[in-house]
């Protein structure tokens, strides 16, 4: 669990919703039109920009801004120096049925022990990294749709709130009824929007990143691993990943 995006995404909800209560009753601020406007026209709007297993998938995607957790960079270092030191040893056979905390660095080991060429190595893993940042960023952008298209319809939302009440204006008590679905539908729109969907987007767009850094990391050990490379030269090597005051010599 990413403690952080959990933090943040609650906070900000607790911030609005007591202000709310403080400045008295809650229930002005429920209002079934603006929620049917803006939640499912800013849906449907998105749904028109994707595919239809393209948009579904974006839920398990953005799973990842919540659940997501991944291997500390120097935690991934020293790992790999340990599995360098003990092929360097005993060969890249001995490195066979080793537990590994990443998933992409056990894919690369068991490729290793089962001998295939560097060549095909860097090539298939390097299509891997591709493939799972483009799915990883297209989740982002069905997010990015969604905090684009929300403060639209909730325009949408007030425009007709108004049209309704300046259409209405000899009966006063339609009056505040058709306000209300003005002025909700954006504040719905905004919250939506900068509280949701686009802090997912950044939160997924950073995942991404992340993700493929560590990959690059770990090609690059696994070619070094295979090609026989010195566990020490290997270990300075990678920690030019890390920011400076990070890097460590090893014992």
């Amino acid at each position: 669990m990413d403690i952080a995006t959990l933090i943040g995404l609650v906070g900000s909800f607790l911030v609005v919703i007591t202000a709310i209560v403080l400045g008295g009753s809650a229930g002005m601020f429920v209002d079934t039109t603006s929620i049917l406007i803006v939640v499912t026209g800013s849906l449907l709007v998105a749904l028109m920009q994707y595919p239809l297993g393209q948009f579904l998938g974006a839920g398990k995607i953005a799973a990842k801004a919540f659940m997501f957790k991944s291997v500390p960079m120097d935690t991934l270092i020293d790992e790999i120096y340990g599995l360098a030191d003990e092929a360097r040893k005993g060969g890249l056979l001995s490195l066979e049925g080793k537990e590994v905390g990443h998933p992409f660095l056990s894919k690369g080991i068991q490729m290793l022990v089962d001998g295939h060429d560097g060549t095909i190595v860097k090539a298939q893993l390097s299509k891997e990294m591709t493939q799972s940042y483009i799915r990883h960023n297209n989740g982002a952008k069905i997010f990015k749709a969604l905090g684009d298209v929300a403060p639209a319809m909730g325009m949408i939302g007030t425009l007709v709130g108004l049209v309704q009440m300046l259409s209405n204006m000899s009966d006063p008590d339609s009056i505040g009824p058709a306000m209300a679905i003005a002025l909700l539908t954006t504040l719905y729109g905004a919250i939506l929007a900068n509280m949701m969907f686009l802090p997912i987007q950044a939160k997924l767009n950073a995942r991404a990143d992340e993700e493929l850094l560590n990959q690059k990391l770990i090609l690059d050990a696994l070619l070094a691993i295979q090609s026989g490379q010195n566990p020490r030269i290997l270990d300075g090597s990678l920690k030019t990943y890390l920011a400076e005051g990070k890097r460590t010599e090893r014992e």
